[in-house]
């Protein structure tokens, strides 16, 4: 089974003069999730390259044994640094797609059209998409066969409004994940804030936190498995 995984570019945090990217969590976790189960993962980014990692993901306080692990693995450091650009992938290649988040895709892979075409080629192919935290931001403009939304009527998940509120970016991010999901005619719930959940609706997965990123890889590969 091969599994593309995509990157955000972007490392502005709004206006703040601070840096964002991924999450590094939420590639860990999940990059560890596949390759223990056999899975053969692609990376990449609409930059291709390294992508930038949201510094506040590597301090202490959000180290894990798969951080650690990741950090210490040579070989996902140079496949990290060396991410293929979104414009070079052929999905056909792909049996499904893994989206970690951080606050990055909330500008550059929500609005990328390489990116919305990616997940609607996935989908439309019968193949699962999972994304974990605030990469369900990459489905703002994706739509379903009718023209719809992707999301609407479909059980979803992502980062909290009052996940936003606690690290105190409400007013900085360009829209918040639990919001755009309700508007765009998803049947939005979660869990308390930093627990694991995790929802499939059909070939769609999504994960509320960095808490639910090895489970969201999990429920990708059993749907791959299916």
């Amino acid at each position: 089974m091969k599994v593309l995984v995509v990157l955000t570019s972007h490392d502005k945090l709004g206006n703040t003069g601070h840096k964002t990217g991924f999450w590094l969590e939420e590639l860990a976790a999940p990059y560890y999730a596949m390759q223990d189960a056999g899975v053969e993962m692609t990376l990449a980014s609409p930059a291709g390259g390294q992508p930038p990692l949201d510094p506040g993901s590597a301090g202490e306080d959000f180290q894990t044994d798969d951080t650690r692990r990741f950090e210490k693995d040579p070989v996902a450091q140079e496949r990290l640094a060396n991410t293929m650009t979104l414009a070079e992938v052929d999905i056909n290649e792909y049996d499904g797609v893994f989206y970690p988040g951080g606050h990055g895709p909330l500008w550059d892979l929500a609005e990328d059209k390489t990116s919305i075409a990616i997940i609607e080629e996935t989908i439309k192919s019968n193949k699962p998409v999972a994304l974990v935290c605030h990469a369900p931001g990459a489905l703002r403009h994706v739509k379903n066969a009718q023209g719809e939304p992707l999301v609407n009527g479909k059980k979803v998940t992502g980062f909290s409004n009052s996940e936003e509120a606690a690290v105190q970016l409400t007013d900085v991010v360009p829209f918040l994940v639990e919001n755009m999901l309700q508007e765009n005619g998803g049947e939005y719930s979660k869990a308390d804030d930093w627990t694991s959940y995790v929802l499939t609706d059909g070939l769609l997965i999504t994960g509320q936190n960095p808490q639910s990123s090895a489970e969201t890889a999990t429920a990708l590969i059993t749907k791959l498995n299916s």
